[in-house]
């Protein structure tokens, strides 16, 4: 195996098929039976809310009549729920509900175990070369760990 590339145009096609690889082995480690974007709005939800339909169809980047939809299927799973804003009747709040946070709650458990138990099979030079990239990558992504 060569040294690893340098090259920018390399780097990021490398790097985008890794990503999506694991985004895909995640995905699977817990069907939760909510599309994609369903699971991604309660997260949304979850990390920001209560937002109004409005704030997390902008966090969400969709229209606004497809975030009804997704938080109408939400809502019908009893994850989220709608509350009117006592200031203005016709702005709706969304949070997650007990139920919602328990979901992600144990998404991200069965996640968390399934890739220790993937990053237990790397041996020590494998683990610490990651460690030292993932400051990188949330650099890279603009996001603070969660």
């Amino acid at each position: 195996m060569g040294a690893p590339t340098t090259d920018v145009g390399v780097m990021a096609a490398h790097l985008r098929i890794s990503a999506t690889r694991l985004a895909r082995l995640l995905r699977r480690q817990a069907d939760t039976g909510l599309s994609p974007s369903q699971l991604s709005a309660l997260t949304s939800i979850e990390r920001h809310g209560p937002l109004t339909l409005g704030a997390l169809a902008e966090h969400e980047r969709v229209a606004p009549p497809s975030i009804t939809k997704v938080v109408a299927k939400l809502e019908e799973r009893q994850l989220v729920s709608r509350r009117a804003d006592p200031a203005d009747r016709r702005v709706t709040h969304v949070s997650t509900t007990p139920q919602g946070d328990a979901l992600l709650a144990e998404v991200r458990q069965l996640k968390d175990v399934w890739l220790a138990a993937r990053l237990a099979d790397l041996d020590d030079d494998q683990r610490s070369r990651l460690a030292a990239a993932l400051d990188v990558i949330d650099e890279l992504t603009g996001r603070d760990p969660a």
